[in-house]
């Protein structure tokens, strides 16, 4: 059975997918749909949604389009869920393969400097990154890179420890091939699949941490995002609810449907599973 039709056979896949799709396409046309600032001014505050069909989800406390917030803020949390995780794969997935292949002095010394960044909450490390250096939009991205390379480091280490011994891996050892070649053509492209299935996963957890930081004032100023939305409803929940119900649900819904394209990628991609399907 093809991968498509093992993927398409996940009922949750399919919906995350399309409920990522929905959110790709809306970010890509957010500048048409709203070519105004989402920082603009464009009615009196506190505007209840679904009153004027020119802002059908309201406006906030400083009479901002939410709708507006809200397509533009796609753009910022997919980029940073997307180039975050993308950080975290250089990082982690070169220290996983060297510590898995060499073994021994090397292994254990990657391993202790791995199991190091894993002692250290994850989300306090990346509030002290960001405060020390700036809230801008790379600074946040490199912060959320560092904080999530350690489980792609382990997870890579352990798919080379297994791949290591299969018979072409070592023909290609005897026949002499450089140890940099063997990692490169030999081992790694036998880890995509479980690094595909990590990668689409990390994508959301990047996300929620980026929306995190922007509740608290850490985000980058010059942007729009789904995080600094909430945040600025926050005190005004109980007589605008609206202000952190919509980006709230917009985090919510691209985090779930990560998750779910996630878990069927990962049903897709595995052999067992595609073994016993068939």
């Amino acid at each position: 059975m093809s991968f498509l039709k093992r993927f398409a056979r996940n009922r949750g896949a399919l919906i995350g997918l399309a409920i990522l799709i929905v959110v790709i396409l809306f970010a890509i046309i957010a500048p048409q749909l709203y070519p105004q600032s989402p920082w603009r001014t464009v009615a009196r505050p506190f505007l209840a949604p679904f009153v004027m069909d020119r802002f059908p989800l309201g406006t906030d406390t400083l009479g901002r389009d939410i709708a507006s917030g809200l397509a533009h803020g796609a753009r910022v949390s997919l980029t940073i869920g997307l180039v975050s995780t993308l950080v975290a794969l250089l990082i982690g997935v070169p220290l996983g393969a060297i510590a898995g292949y060499a073994g021994g002095i090397i292994d254990d010394a990657l391993m202790r400097f791995t199991e190091f960044f894993q002692t250290i909450p994850s989300f306090a490390l990346a509030i002290v990154l960001v405060a020390i250096l700036q809230p801008k939009l790379g600074s946040i991205v490199l912060a959320i890179g560092v904080v999530s390379w350690p489980p792609v480091a382990r997870l890579v280490r352990g798919e080379v420890l297994s791949l290591k011994t299969r018979e072409y891996v070592q023909a290609a050892i005897t026949i002499g091939q450089p140890t940099a070649r063997i990692i490169w053509s030999q081992v790694l492209p036998n880890t995509i699949a479980p690094i595909i299935v990590m990668g689409s996963l990390m994508i959301g957890s990047a996300i929620l941490l980026e929306s995190s930081l922007s509740f608290l004032g850490l985000g980058d100023p010059n942007l729009m995002s789904w995080g600094y939305m909430v945040g600025a409803g926050r005190t005004r929940l109980l007589d605008a609810w609206w202000i952190s119900f919509f980006p709230g649900v917009a985090i919510f819904l691209t985090v779930l449907a990560l998750n779910l394209a996630g878990e069927g990628l990962n049903d897709a991609m595995n052999p067992r599973l595609a073994r016993e399907s068939e």
